[in-house]
């Protein structure tokens, strides 16, 4: 099951700042094919890198949230952030989604570091911050009409299955994966789960000072 997009009927603004945020990963991206390794290494947060020196590494909490491996891995997040981010945005306003996309962005990757602190593999990617935005969602739109592509067929389910459904994955796989190697392997489940929980909090007070 993928979503590909949900009801935008209510959104009273328009999402420059989601835009932006694509936008800079792309960029980001593109210009990664032709610099090289040594991109990557330079601005990935490396555990190993940041338990030695976490004032002299702590720009890499920001920077790592604009590289992706693959084209996989970016288009994966950008639909994400596509679907789910302008809806946050609208609810939160333009500067203070930017704030909370960044927080959570840097709390999943410091919950992710608490479990691998003695890695020297790059960690990069937006899924952090992305799952930040869908706890947000899943907090302010439960019962938000998502589309679903499920096969060769599009459904609409409410935001409450399907990114209950996402975060169960997320929990599952991050136990799997702990249990059998100590640690979370290639993908950063911890980061997923902890980016979630902290747009969850991050929202939270806001749920009913924010207009509808």
């Amino acid at each position: 099951m993928l979503p590909i997009g949900d009801d935008n009927r209510n959104r009273r603004i328009f999402p420059f700042v989601t835009y932006v945020l694509i936008a800079a990963n792309l960029v980001v991206f593109f210009f990664k094919l032709t610099s090289g390794d040594l991109f990557i290494l330079n601005l990935s947060f490396i555990p190993s890198n940041f338990l030695a020196d976490p004032a002299g590494n702590a720009i890499t909490l920001i920077t790592s949230m604009f590289l992706h491996g693959g084209w996989m891995h970016l288009l994966g997040n950008m639909l994400y952030l596509w679907i789910f981010g302008d809806n946050v945005e609208d609810r939160l306003g333009h500067f203070r989604f930017l704030l909370f996309y960044l927080a959570c962005g840097i709390t999943a990757t410091l919950v992710q570091f608490f479990f691998i602190a003695n890695s020297s593999i790059p960690n990069l990617g937006a899924s952090g911050a992305i799952a930040g935005v869908l706890g947000a969602y899943l907090l302010l739109f439960p019962r938000g009409r998502v589309y679903m592509l499920f096969f060769r067929f599009v459904t609409p389910v409410p935001a409450w299955l399907a990114l209950g459904f996402w975060i169960i994955i997320q929990l599952v796989s991050g136990a799997g994966s702990l249990a059998s190697t100590g640690t979370t392997g290639g993908v950063a489940y911890m980061a997923h789960i902890g980016g979630f929980l902290a747009g969850i909090l991050l929202t939270l007070p806001f749920r009913r000072k924010i207009r509808y």
